[in-house]
C-alpha cells in the first residue's frame, strides 16, 4: 500500500500487488478499494493489481474540491503516470464504470487494453424513454438532503440493497467504509454521477469489453447490462445468479474466473498480433 500525491493537491491511497498486465479496480460511489478484498490474491498471481481509493473516498485525502466523474478520471490518468501503469484493463464497478467511460473520453481508447463494466447502467438519471434510471430530479434532491441530515441512515438503507443475502457483519463493515466519505463529498459526487449519460459513447467503444451484472435486481436491473452489451460492439455479457450489486464479493470465485479469462484473452490477442 502507498500514498501518491497528485499535482492538484490531493493524495490518493493505492494498493498494489503482483506483476504483469495492469488490472485497475475502480470502486463505486462512497465505497473504497477495500470492497475488492476478494480479488487481490486471485488476480495478483498473474497480473499487476492496482486498487486506488478515489479522492475523498476510503483512505485517500478528504479534499472538498474536484468531486466530479471527470476529475476522478483525470486523477487516475495522473496516478498511472506516477506508478508506471500502461494500457491497463479498467474494471469499473458502479460509479467506477462511469469513471472508466470518462477515462476513454478524455484520454483515448488506445490508452487501455480493455474495460469491464460491473453492475452499472450507462446513466442513473430517469431520462424520458430510458428504462434504467434510478433518480428523478426530485428523488436526487431528496437523497442529497438525507445524506446531509442522516448519512448513516442512508448507508444502512443502501447496503442491504447491494447484497443478495445481506448478513449483519458484512453490512456493518460496508457501512463503516461508506461513512469514511464526508456527507458534503457524498452528496456532491452523487449529483454529478447521476447526471452523466454515457449512452452515446457505447456504440463508439472499440476496446474489448466485458459486462458483469448481478441477477438480483433490487438495486440495479441486469437488463441494463444486456443493453450495454448490445450497444458496445463485440462486448460480452455475463450475470451472476446469487448476487445483487456486488458480484465480486458475493460470488468472488466465479467473478474472478470471468475476469481472469477476459484479461488472459487480451494477452493472447496481443501475442497473436505480435
Amino acid at each position: 500500500m502507498a500514498e501518491h500525491a497528485l499535482s492538484g493537491g490531493v493524495t490518493l491511497h493505492v494498493e498494489e500487488r503482483g506483476v504483469g498486465q495492469p488490472v485497475v479496480l475502480i470502486h463505486g460511489w462512497t465505497m473504497s478499494g477495500h470492497f475488492f478484498q476478494r480479488q487481490v490474491n486471485s488476480l495478483s498471481d498473474h497480473h499487476r493489481v492496482v486498487i486506488p481509493d478515489l479522492r475523498g473516498h476510503g483512505k485517500s485525502e478528504k479534499v472538498l474540491n474536484g468531486h466530479t466523474v471527470a476529475t476522478y478520471a483525470a486523477d487516475l490518468n495522473e496516478l498511472f503516470g506516477i506508478v508506471g501503469v500502461e494500457r491497463p484493463v479498467l474494471v469499473g464497478w458502479s460509479m467506477g464504470a462511469m469513471v472508466t467511460y470518462e477515462y476513454l473520453k478524455q484520454f483515448g481508447q488506445d490508452q487501455v487494453a480493455g474495460i469491464v463494466v460491473v453492475d452499472q447502467p450507462p446513466s442513473d438519471f430517469a431520462w424520458d424513454g430510458y428504462p434504467f434510471g434510478v433518480f428523478t430530479l426530485e428523488e436526487l434532491a431528496e437523497t442529497s438532503r438525507h445524506i446531509q441530515l442522516n448519512h448513516r441512515g442512508v448507508a444502512e438503507e443502501f447496503v442491504p440493497l447491494m447484497l443478495h443475502q445481506p448478513d449483519e457483519a458484512t453490512v456493518k463493515w460496508m457501512v463503516d467504509e461508506i461513512l469514511q466519505v464526508p456527507p458534503a463529498i457524498a452528496s456532491t459526487i452523487l449529483v454529478d454521477q447521476t447526471m452523466q449519460d454515457y449512452r452515446p459513447l457505447l456504440p463508439e467503444i472499440r476496446v474489448p469489453t466485458l459486462v458483469l451484472f448481478g441477477e438480483d435486481a433490487k438495486l440495479t436491473n441486469p437488463e441494463a447490462g444486456r443493453y450495454i452489451a448490445e450497444k458496445v460492439p463485440g462486448a460480452r455479457f455475463h450475470s451472476f445468479s446469487n448476487s445483487s450489486h456486488c458480484p465480486f464479493y458475493e460470488e468472488s470465485e466465479a467473478f474472478n474466473s470471468e475476469l481472469t479469462k477476459f484479461v488472459d484473452t487480451l494477452h493472447q490477442r496481443r501475442s497473436g498480433d505480435g
